[in-house]
């Protein structure tokens, strides 16, 4: 029976950090924004739907695309990168299409808090890239933050009450915390600290912006 439960924990486990895999955070934060009841919610249908597109392109797509050639060329050994060193070039490639995706929507006249977003995704993916060459911290933790922090500073700065989504992205962060110490990908500590880069970096960019 312990056998069994411990399989079945494994696989919720696994299926929770793909459902919050990091790479889908700005997704995930994008319809945030824009199922908000605030202003920031009526933004042209066309103006949403480029801006997932980019998103969903440079964020995602991309990034996932080079795990295959990491994996081909030895780069990584696993398709979990479990590995701190193993991790730095994944981060590093994911940091370039990150800093392409600010580059781009800054072009755009969009919301100012849009562009704060989308830096403050890029920044914490950048910090955690440096940190990641000493230390290993949680990357799904930081997103977790970074979701925690705009859904906060999102009810702050629109005046808007968002009990529902705080208690969703709350509920997020734990499932993925638990998800990645129940894995032992991580120690606590590992995934505190990155609870809580990606919440200050994100929240402090997010409110003074």
């Amino acid at each position: 029976m312990t056998g069994k439960i411990q399989y079945a924990g494994d696989v919720l486990a696994k299926i929770i950090s793909v459902i919050l895999h990091p790479l889908f955070i700005p997704v995930y934060g994008l319809l945030i924004i824009f199922s908000a009841p605030t202003l920031i919610g009526y933004l042209p249908y066309a103006v949403k739907r480029i801006l997932l597109i980019i998103i969903l392109i440079n964020n995602v797509l991309l990034p996932f695309s080079f795990i295959p050639y990491f994996k081909f060329r030895n780069i990584i050994s696993t398709w979990t990168i479990d590995s701190r060193r193993e991790r730095i070039i994944p981060l590093i490639t994911s940091s370039f299409f990150y800093s392409v995706t600010v580059f781009i929507t800054f072009r755009y006249h969009i919301p100012a808090f849009i562009k704060s977003f989308i830096l403050a995704a890029a920044l914490v993916v950048i910090a955690v890239t440096i940190i990641n060459f000493w230390w290993k911290i949680s990357i799904h933790a930081a997103g977790a933050g970074v979701l925690v922090a705009l859904v906060a500073v999102l009810s702050i700065k629109m005046n808007a009450g968002l009990p529902w989504f705080l208690i969703a992205v709350i509920l997020s962060a734990g499932l993925a915390l638990t998800s990645r110490l129940w894995l032992n990908s991580h120690s606590p500590k590992e995934v505190w600290s990155g609870l809580f880069l990606g919440f200050l970096c994100s929240g402090l960019l997010l409110l003074f912006y």
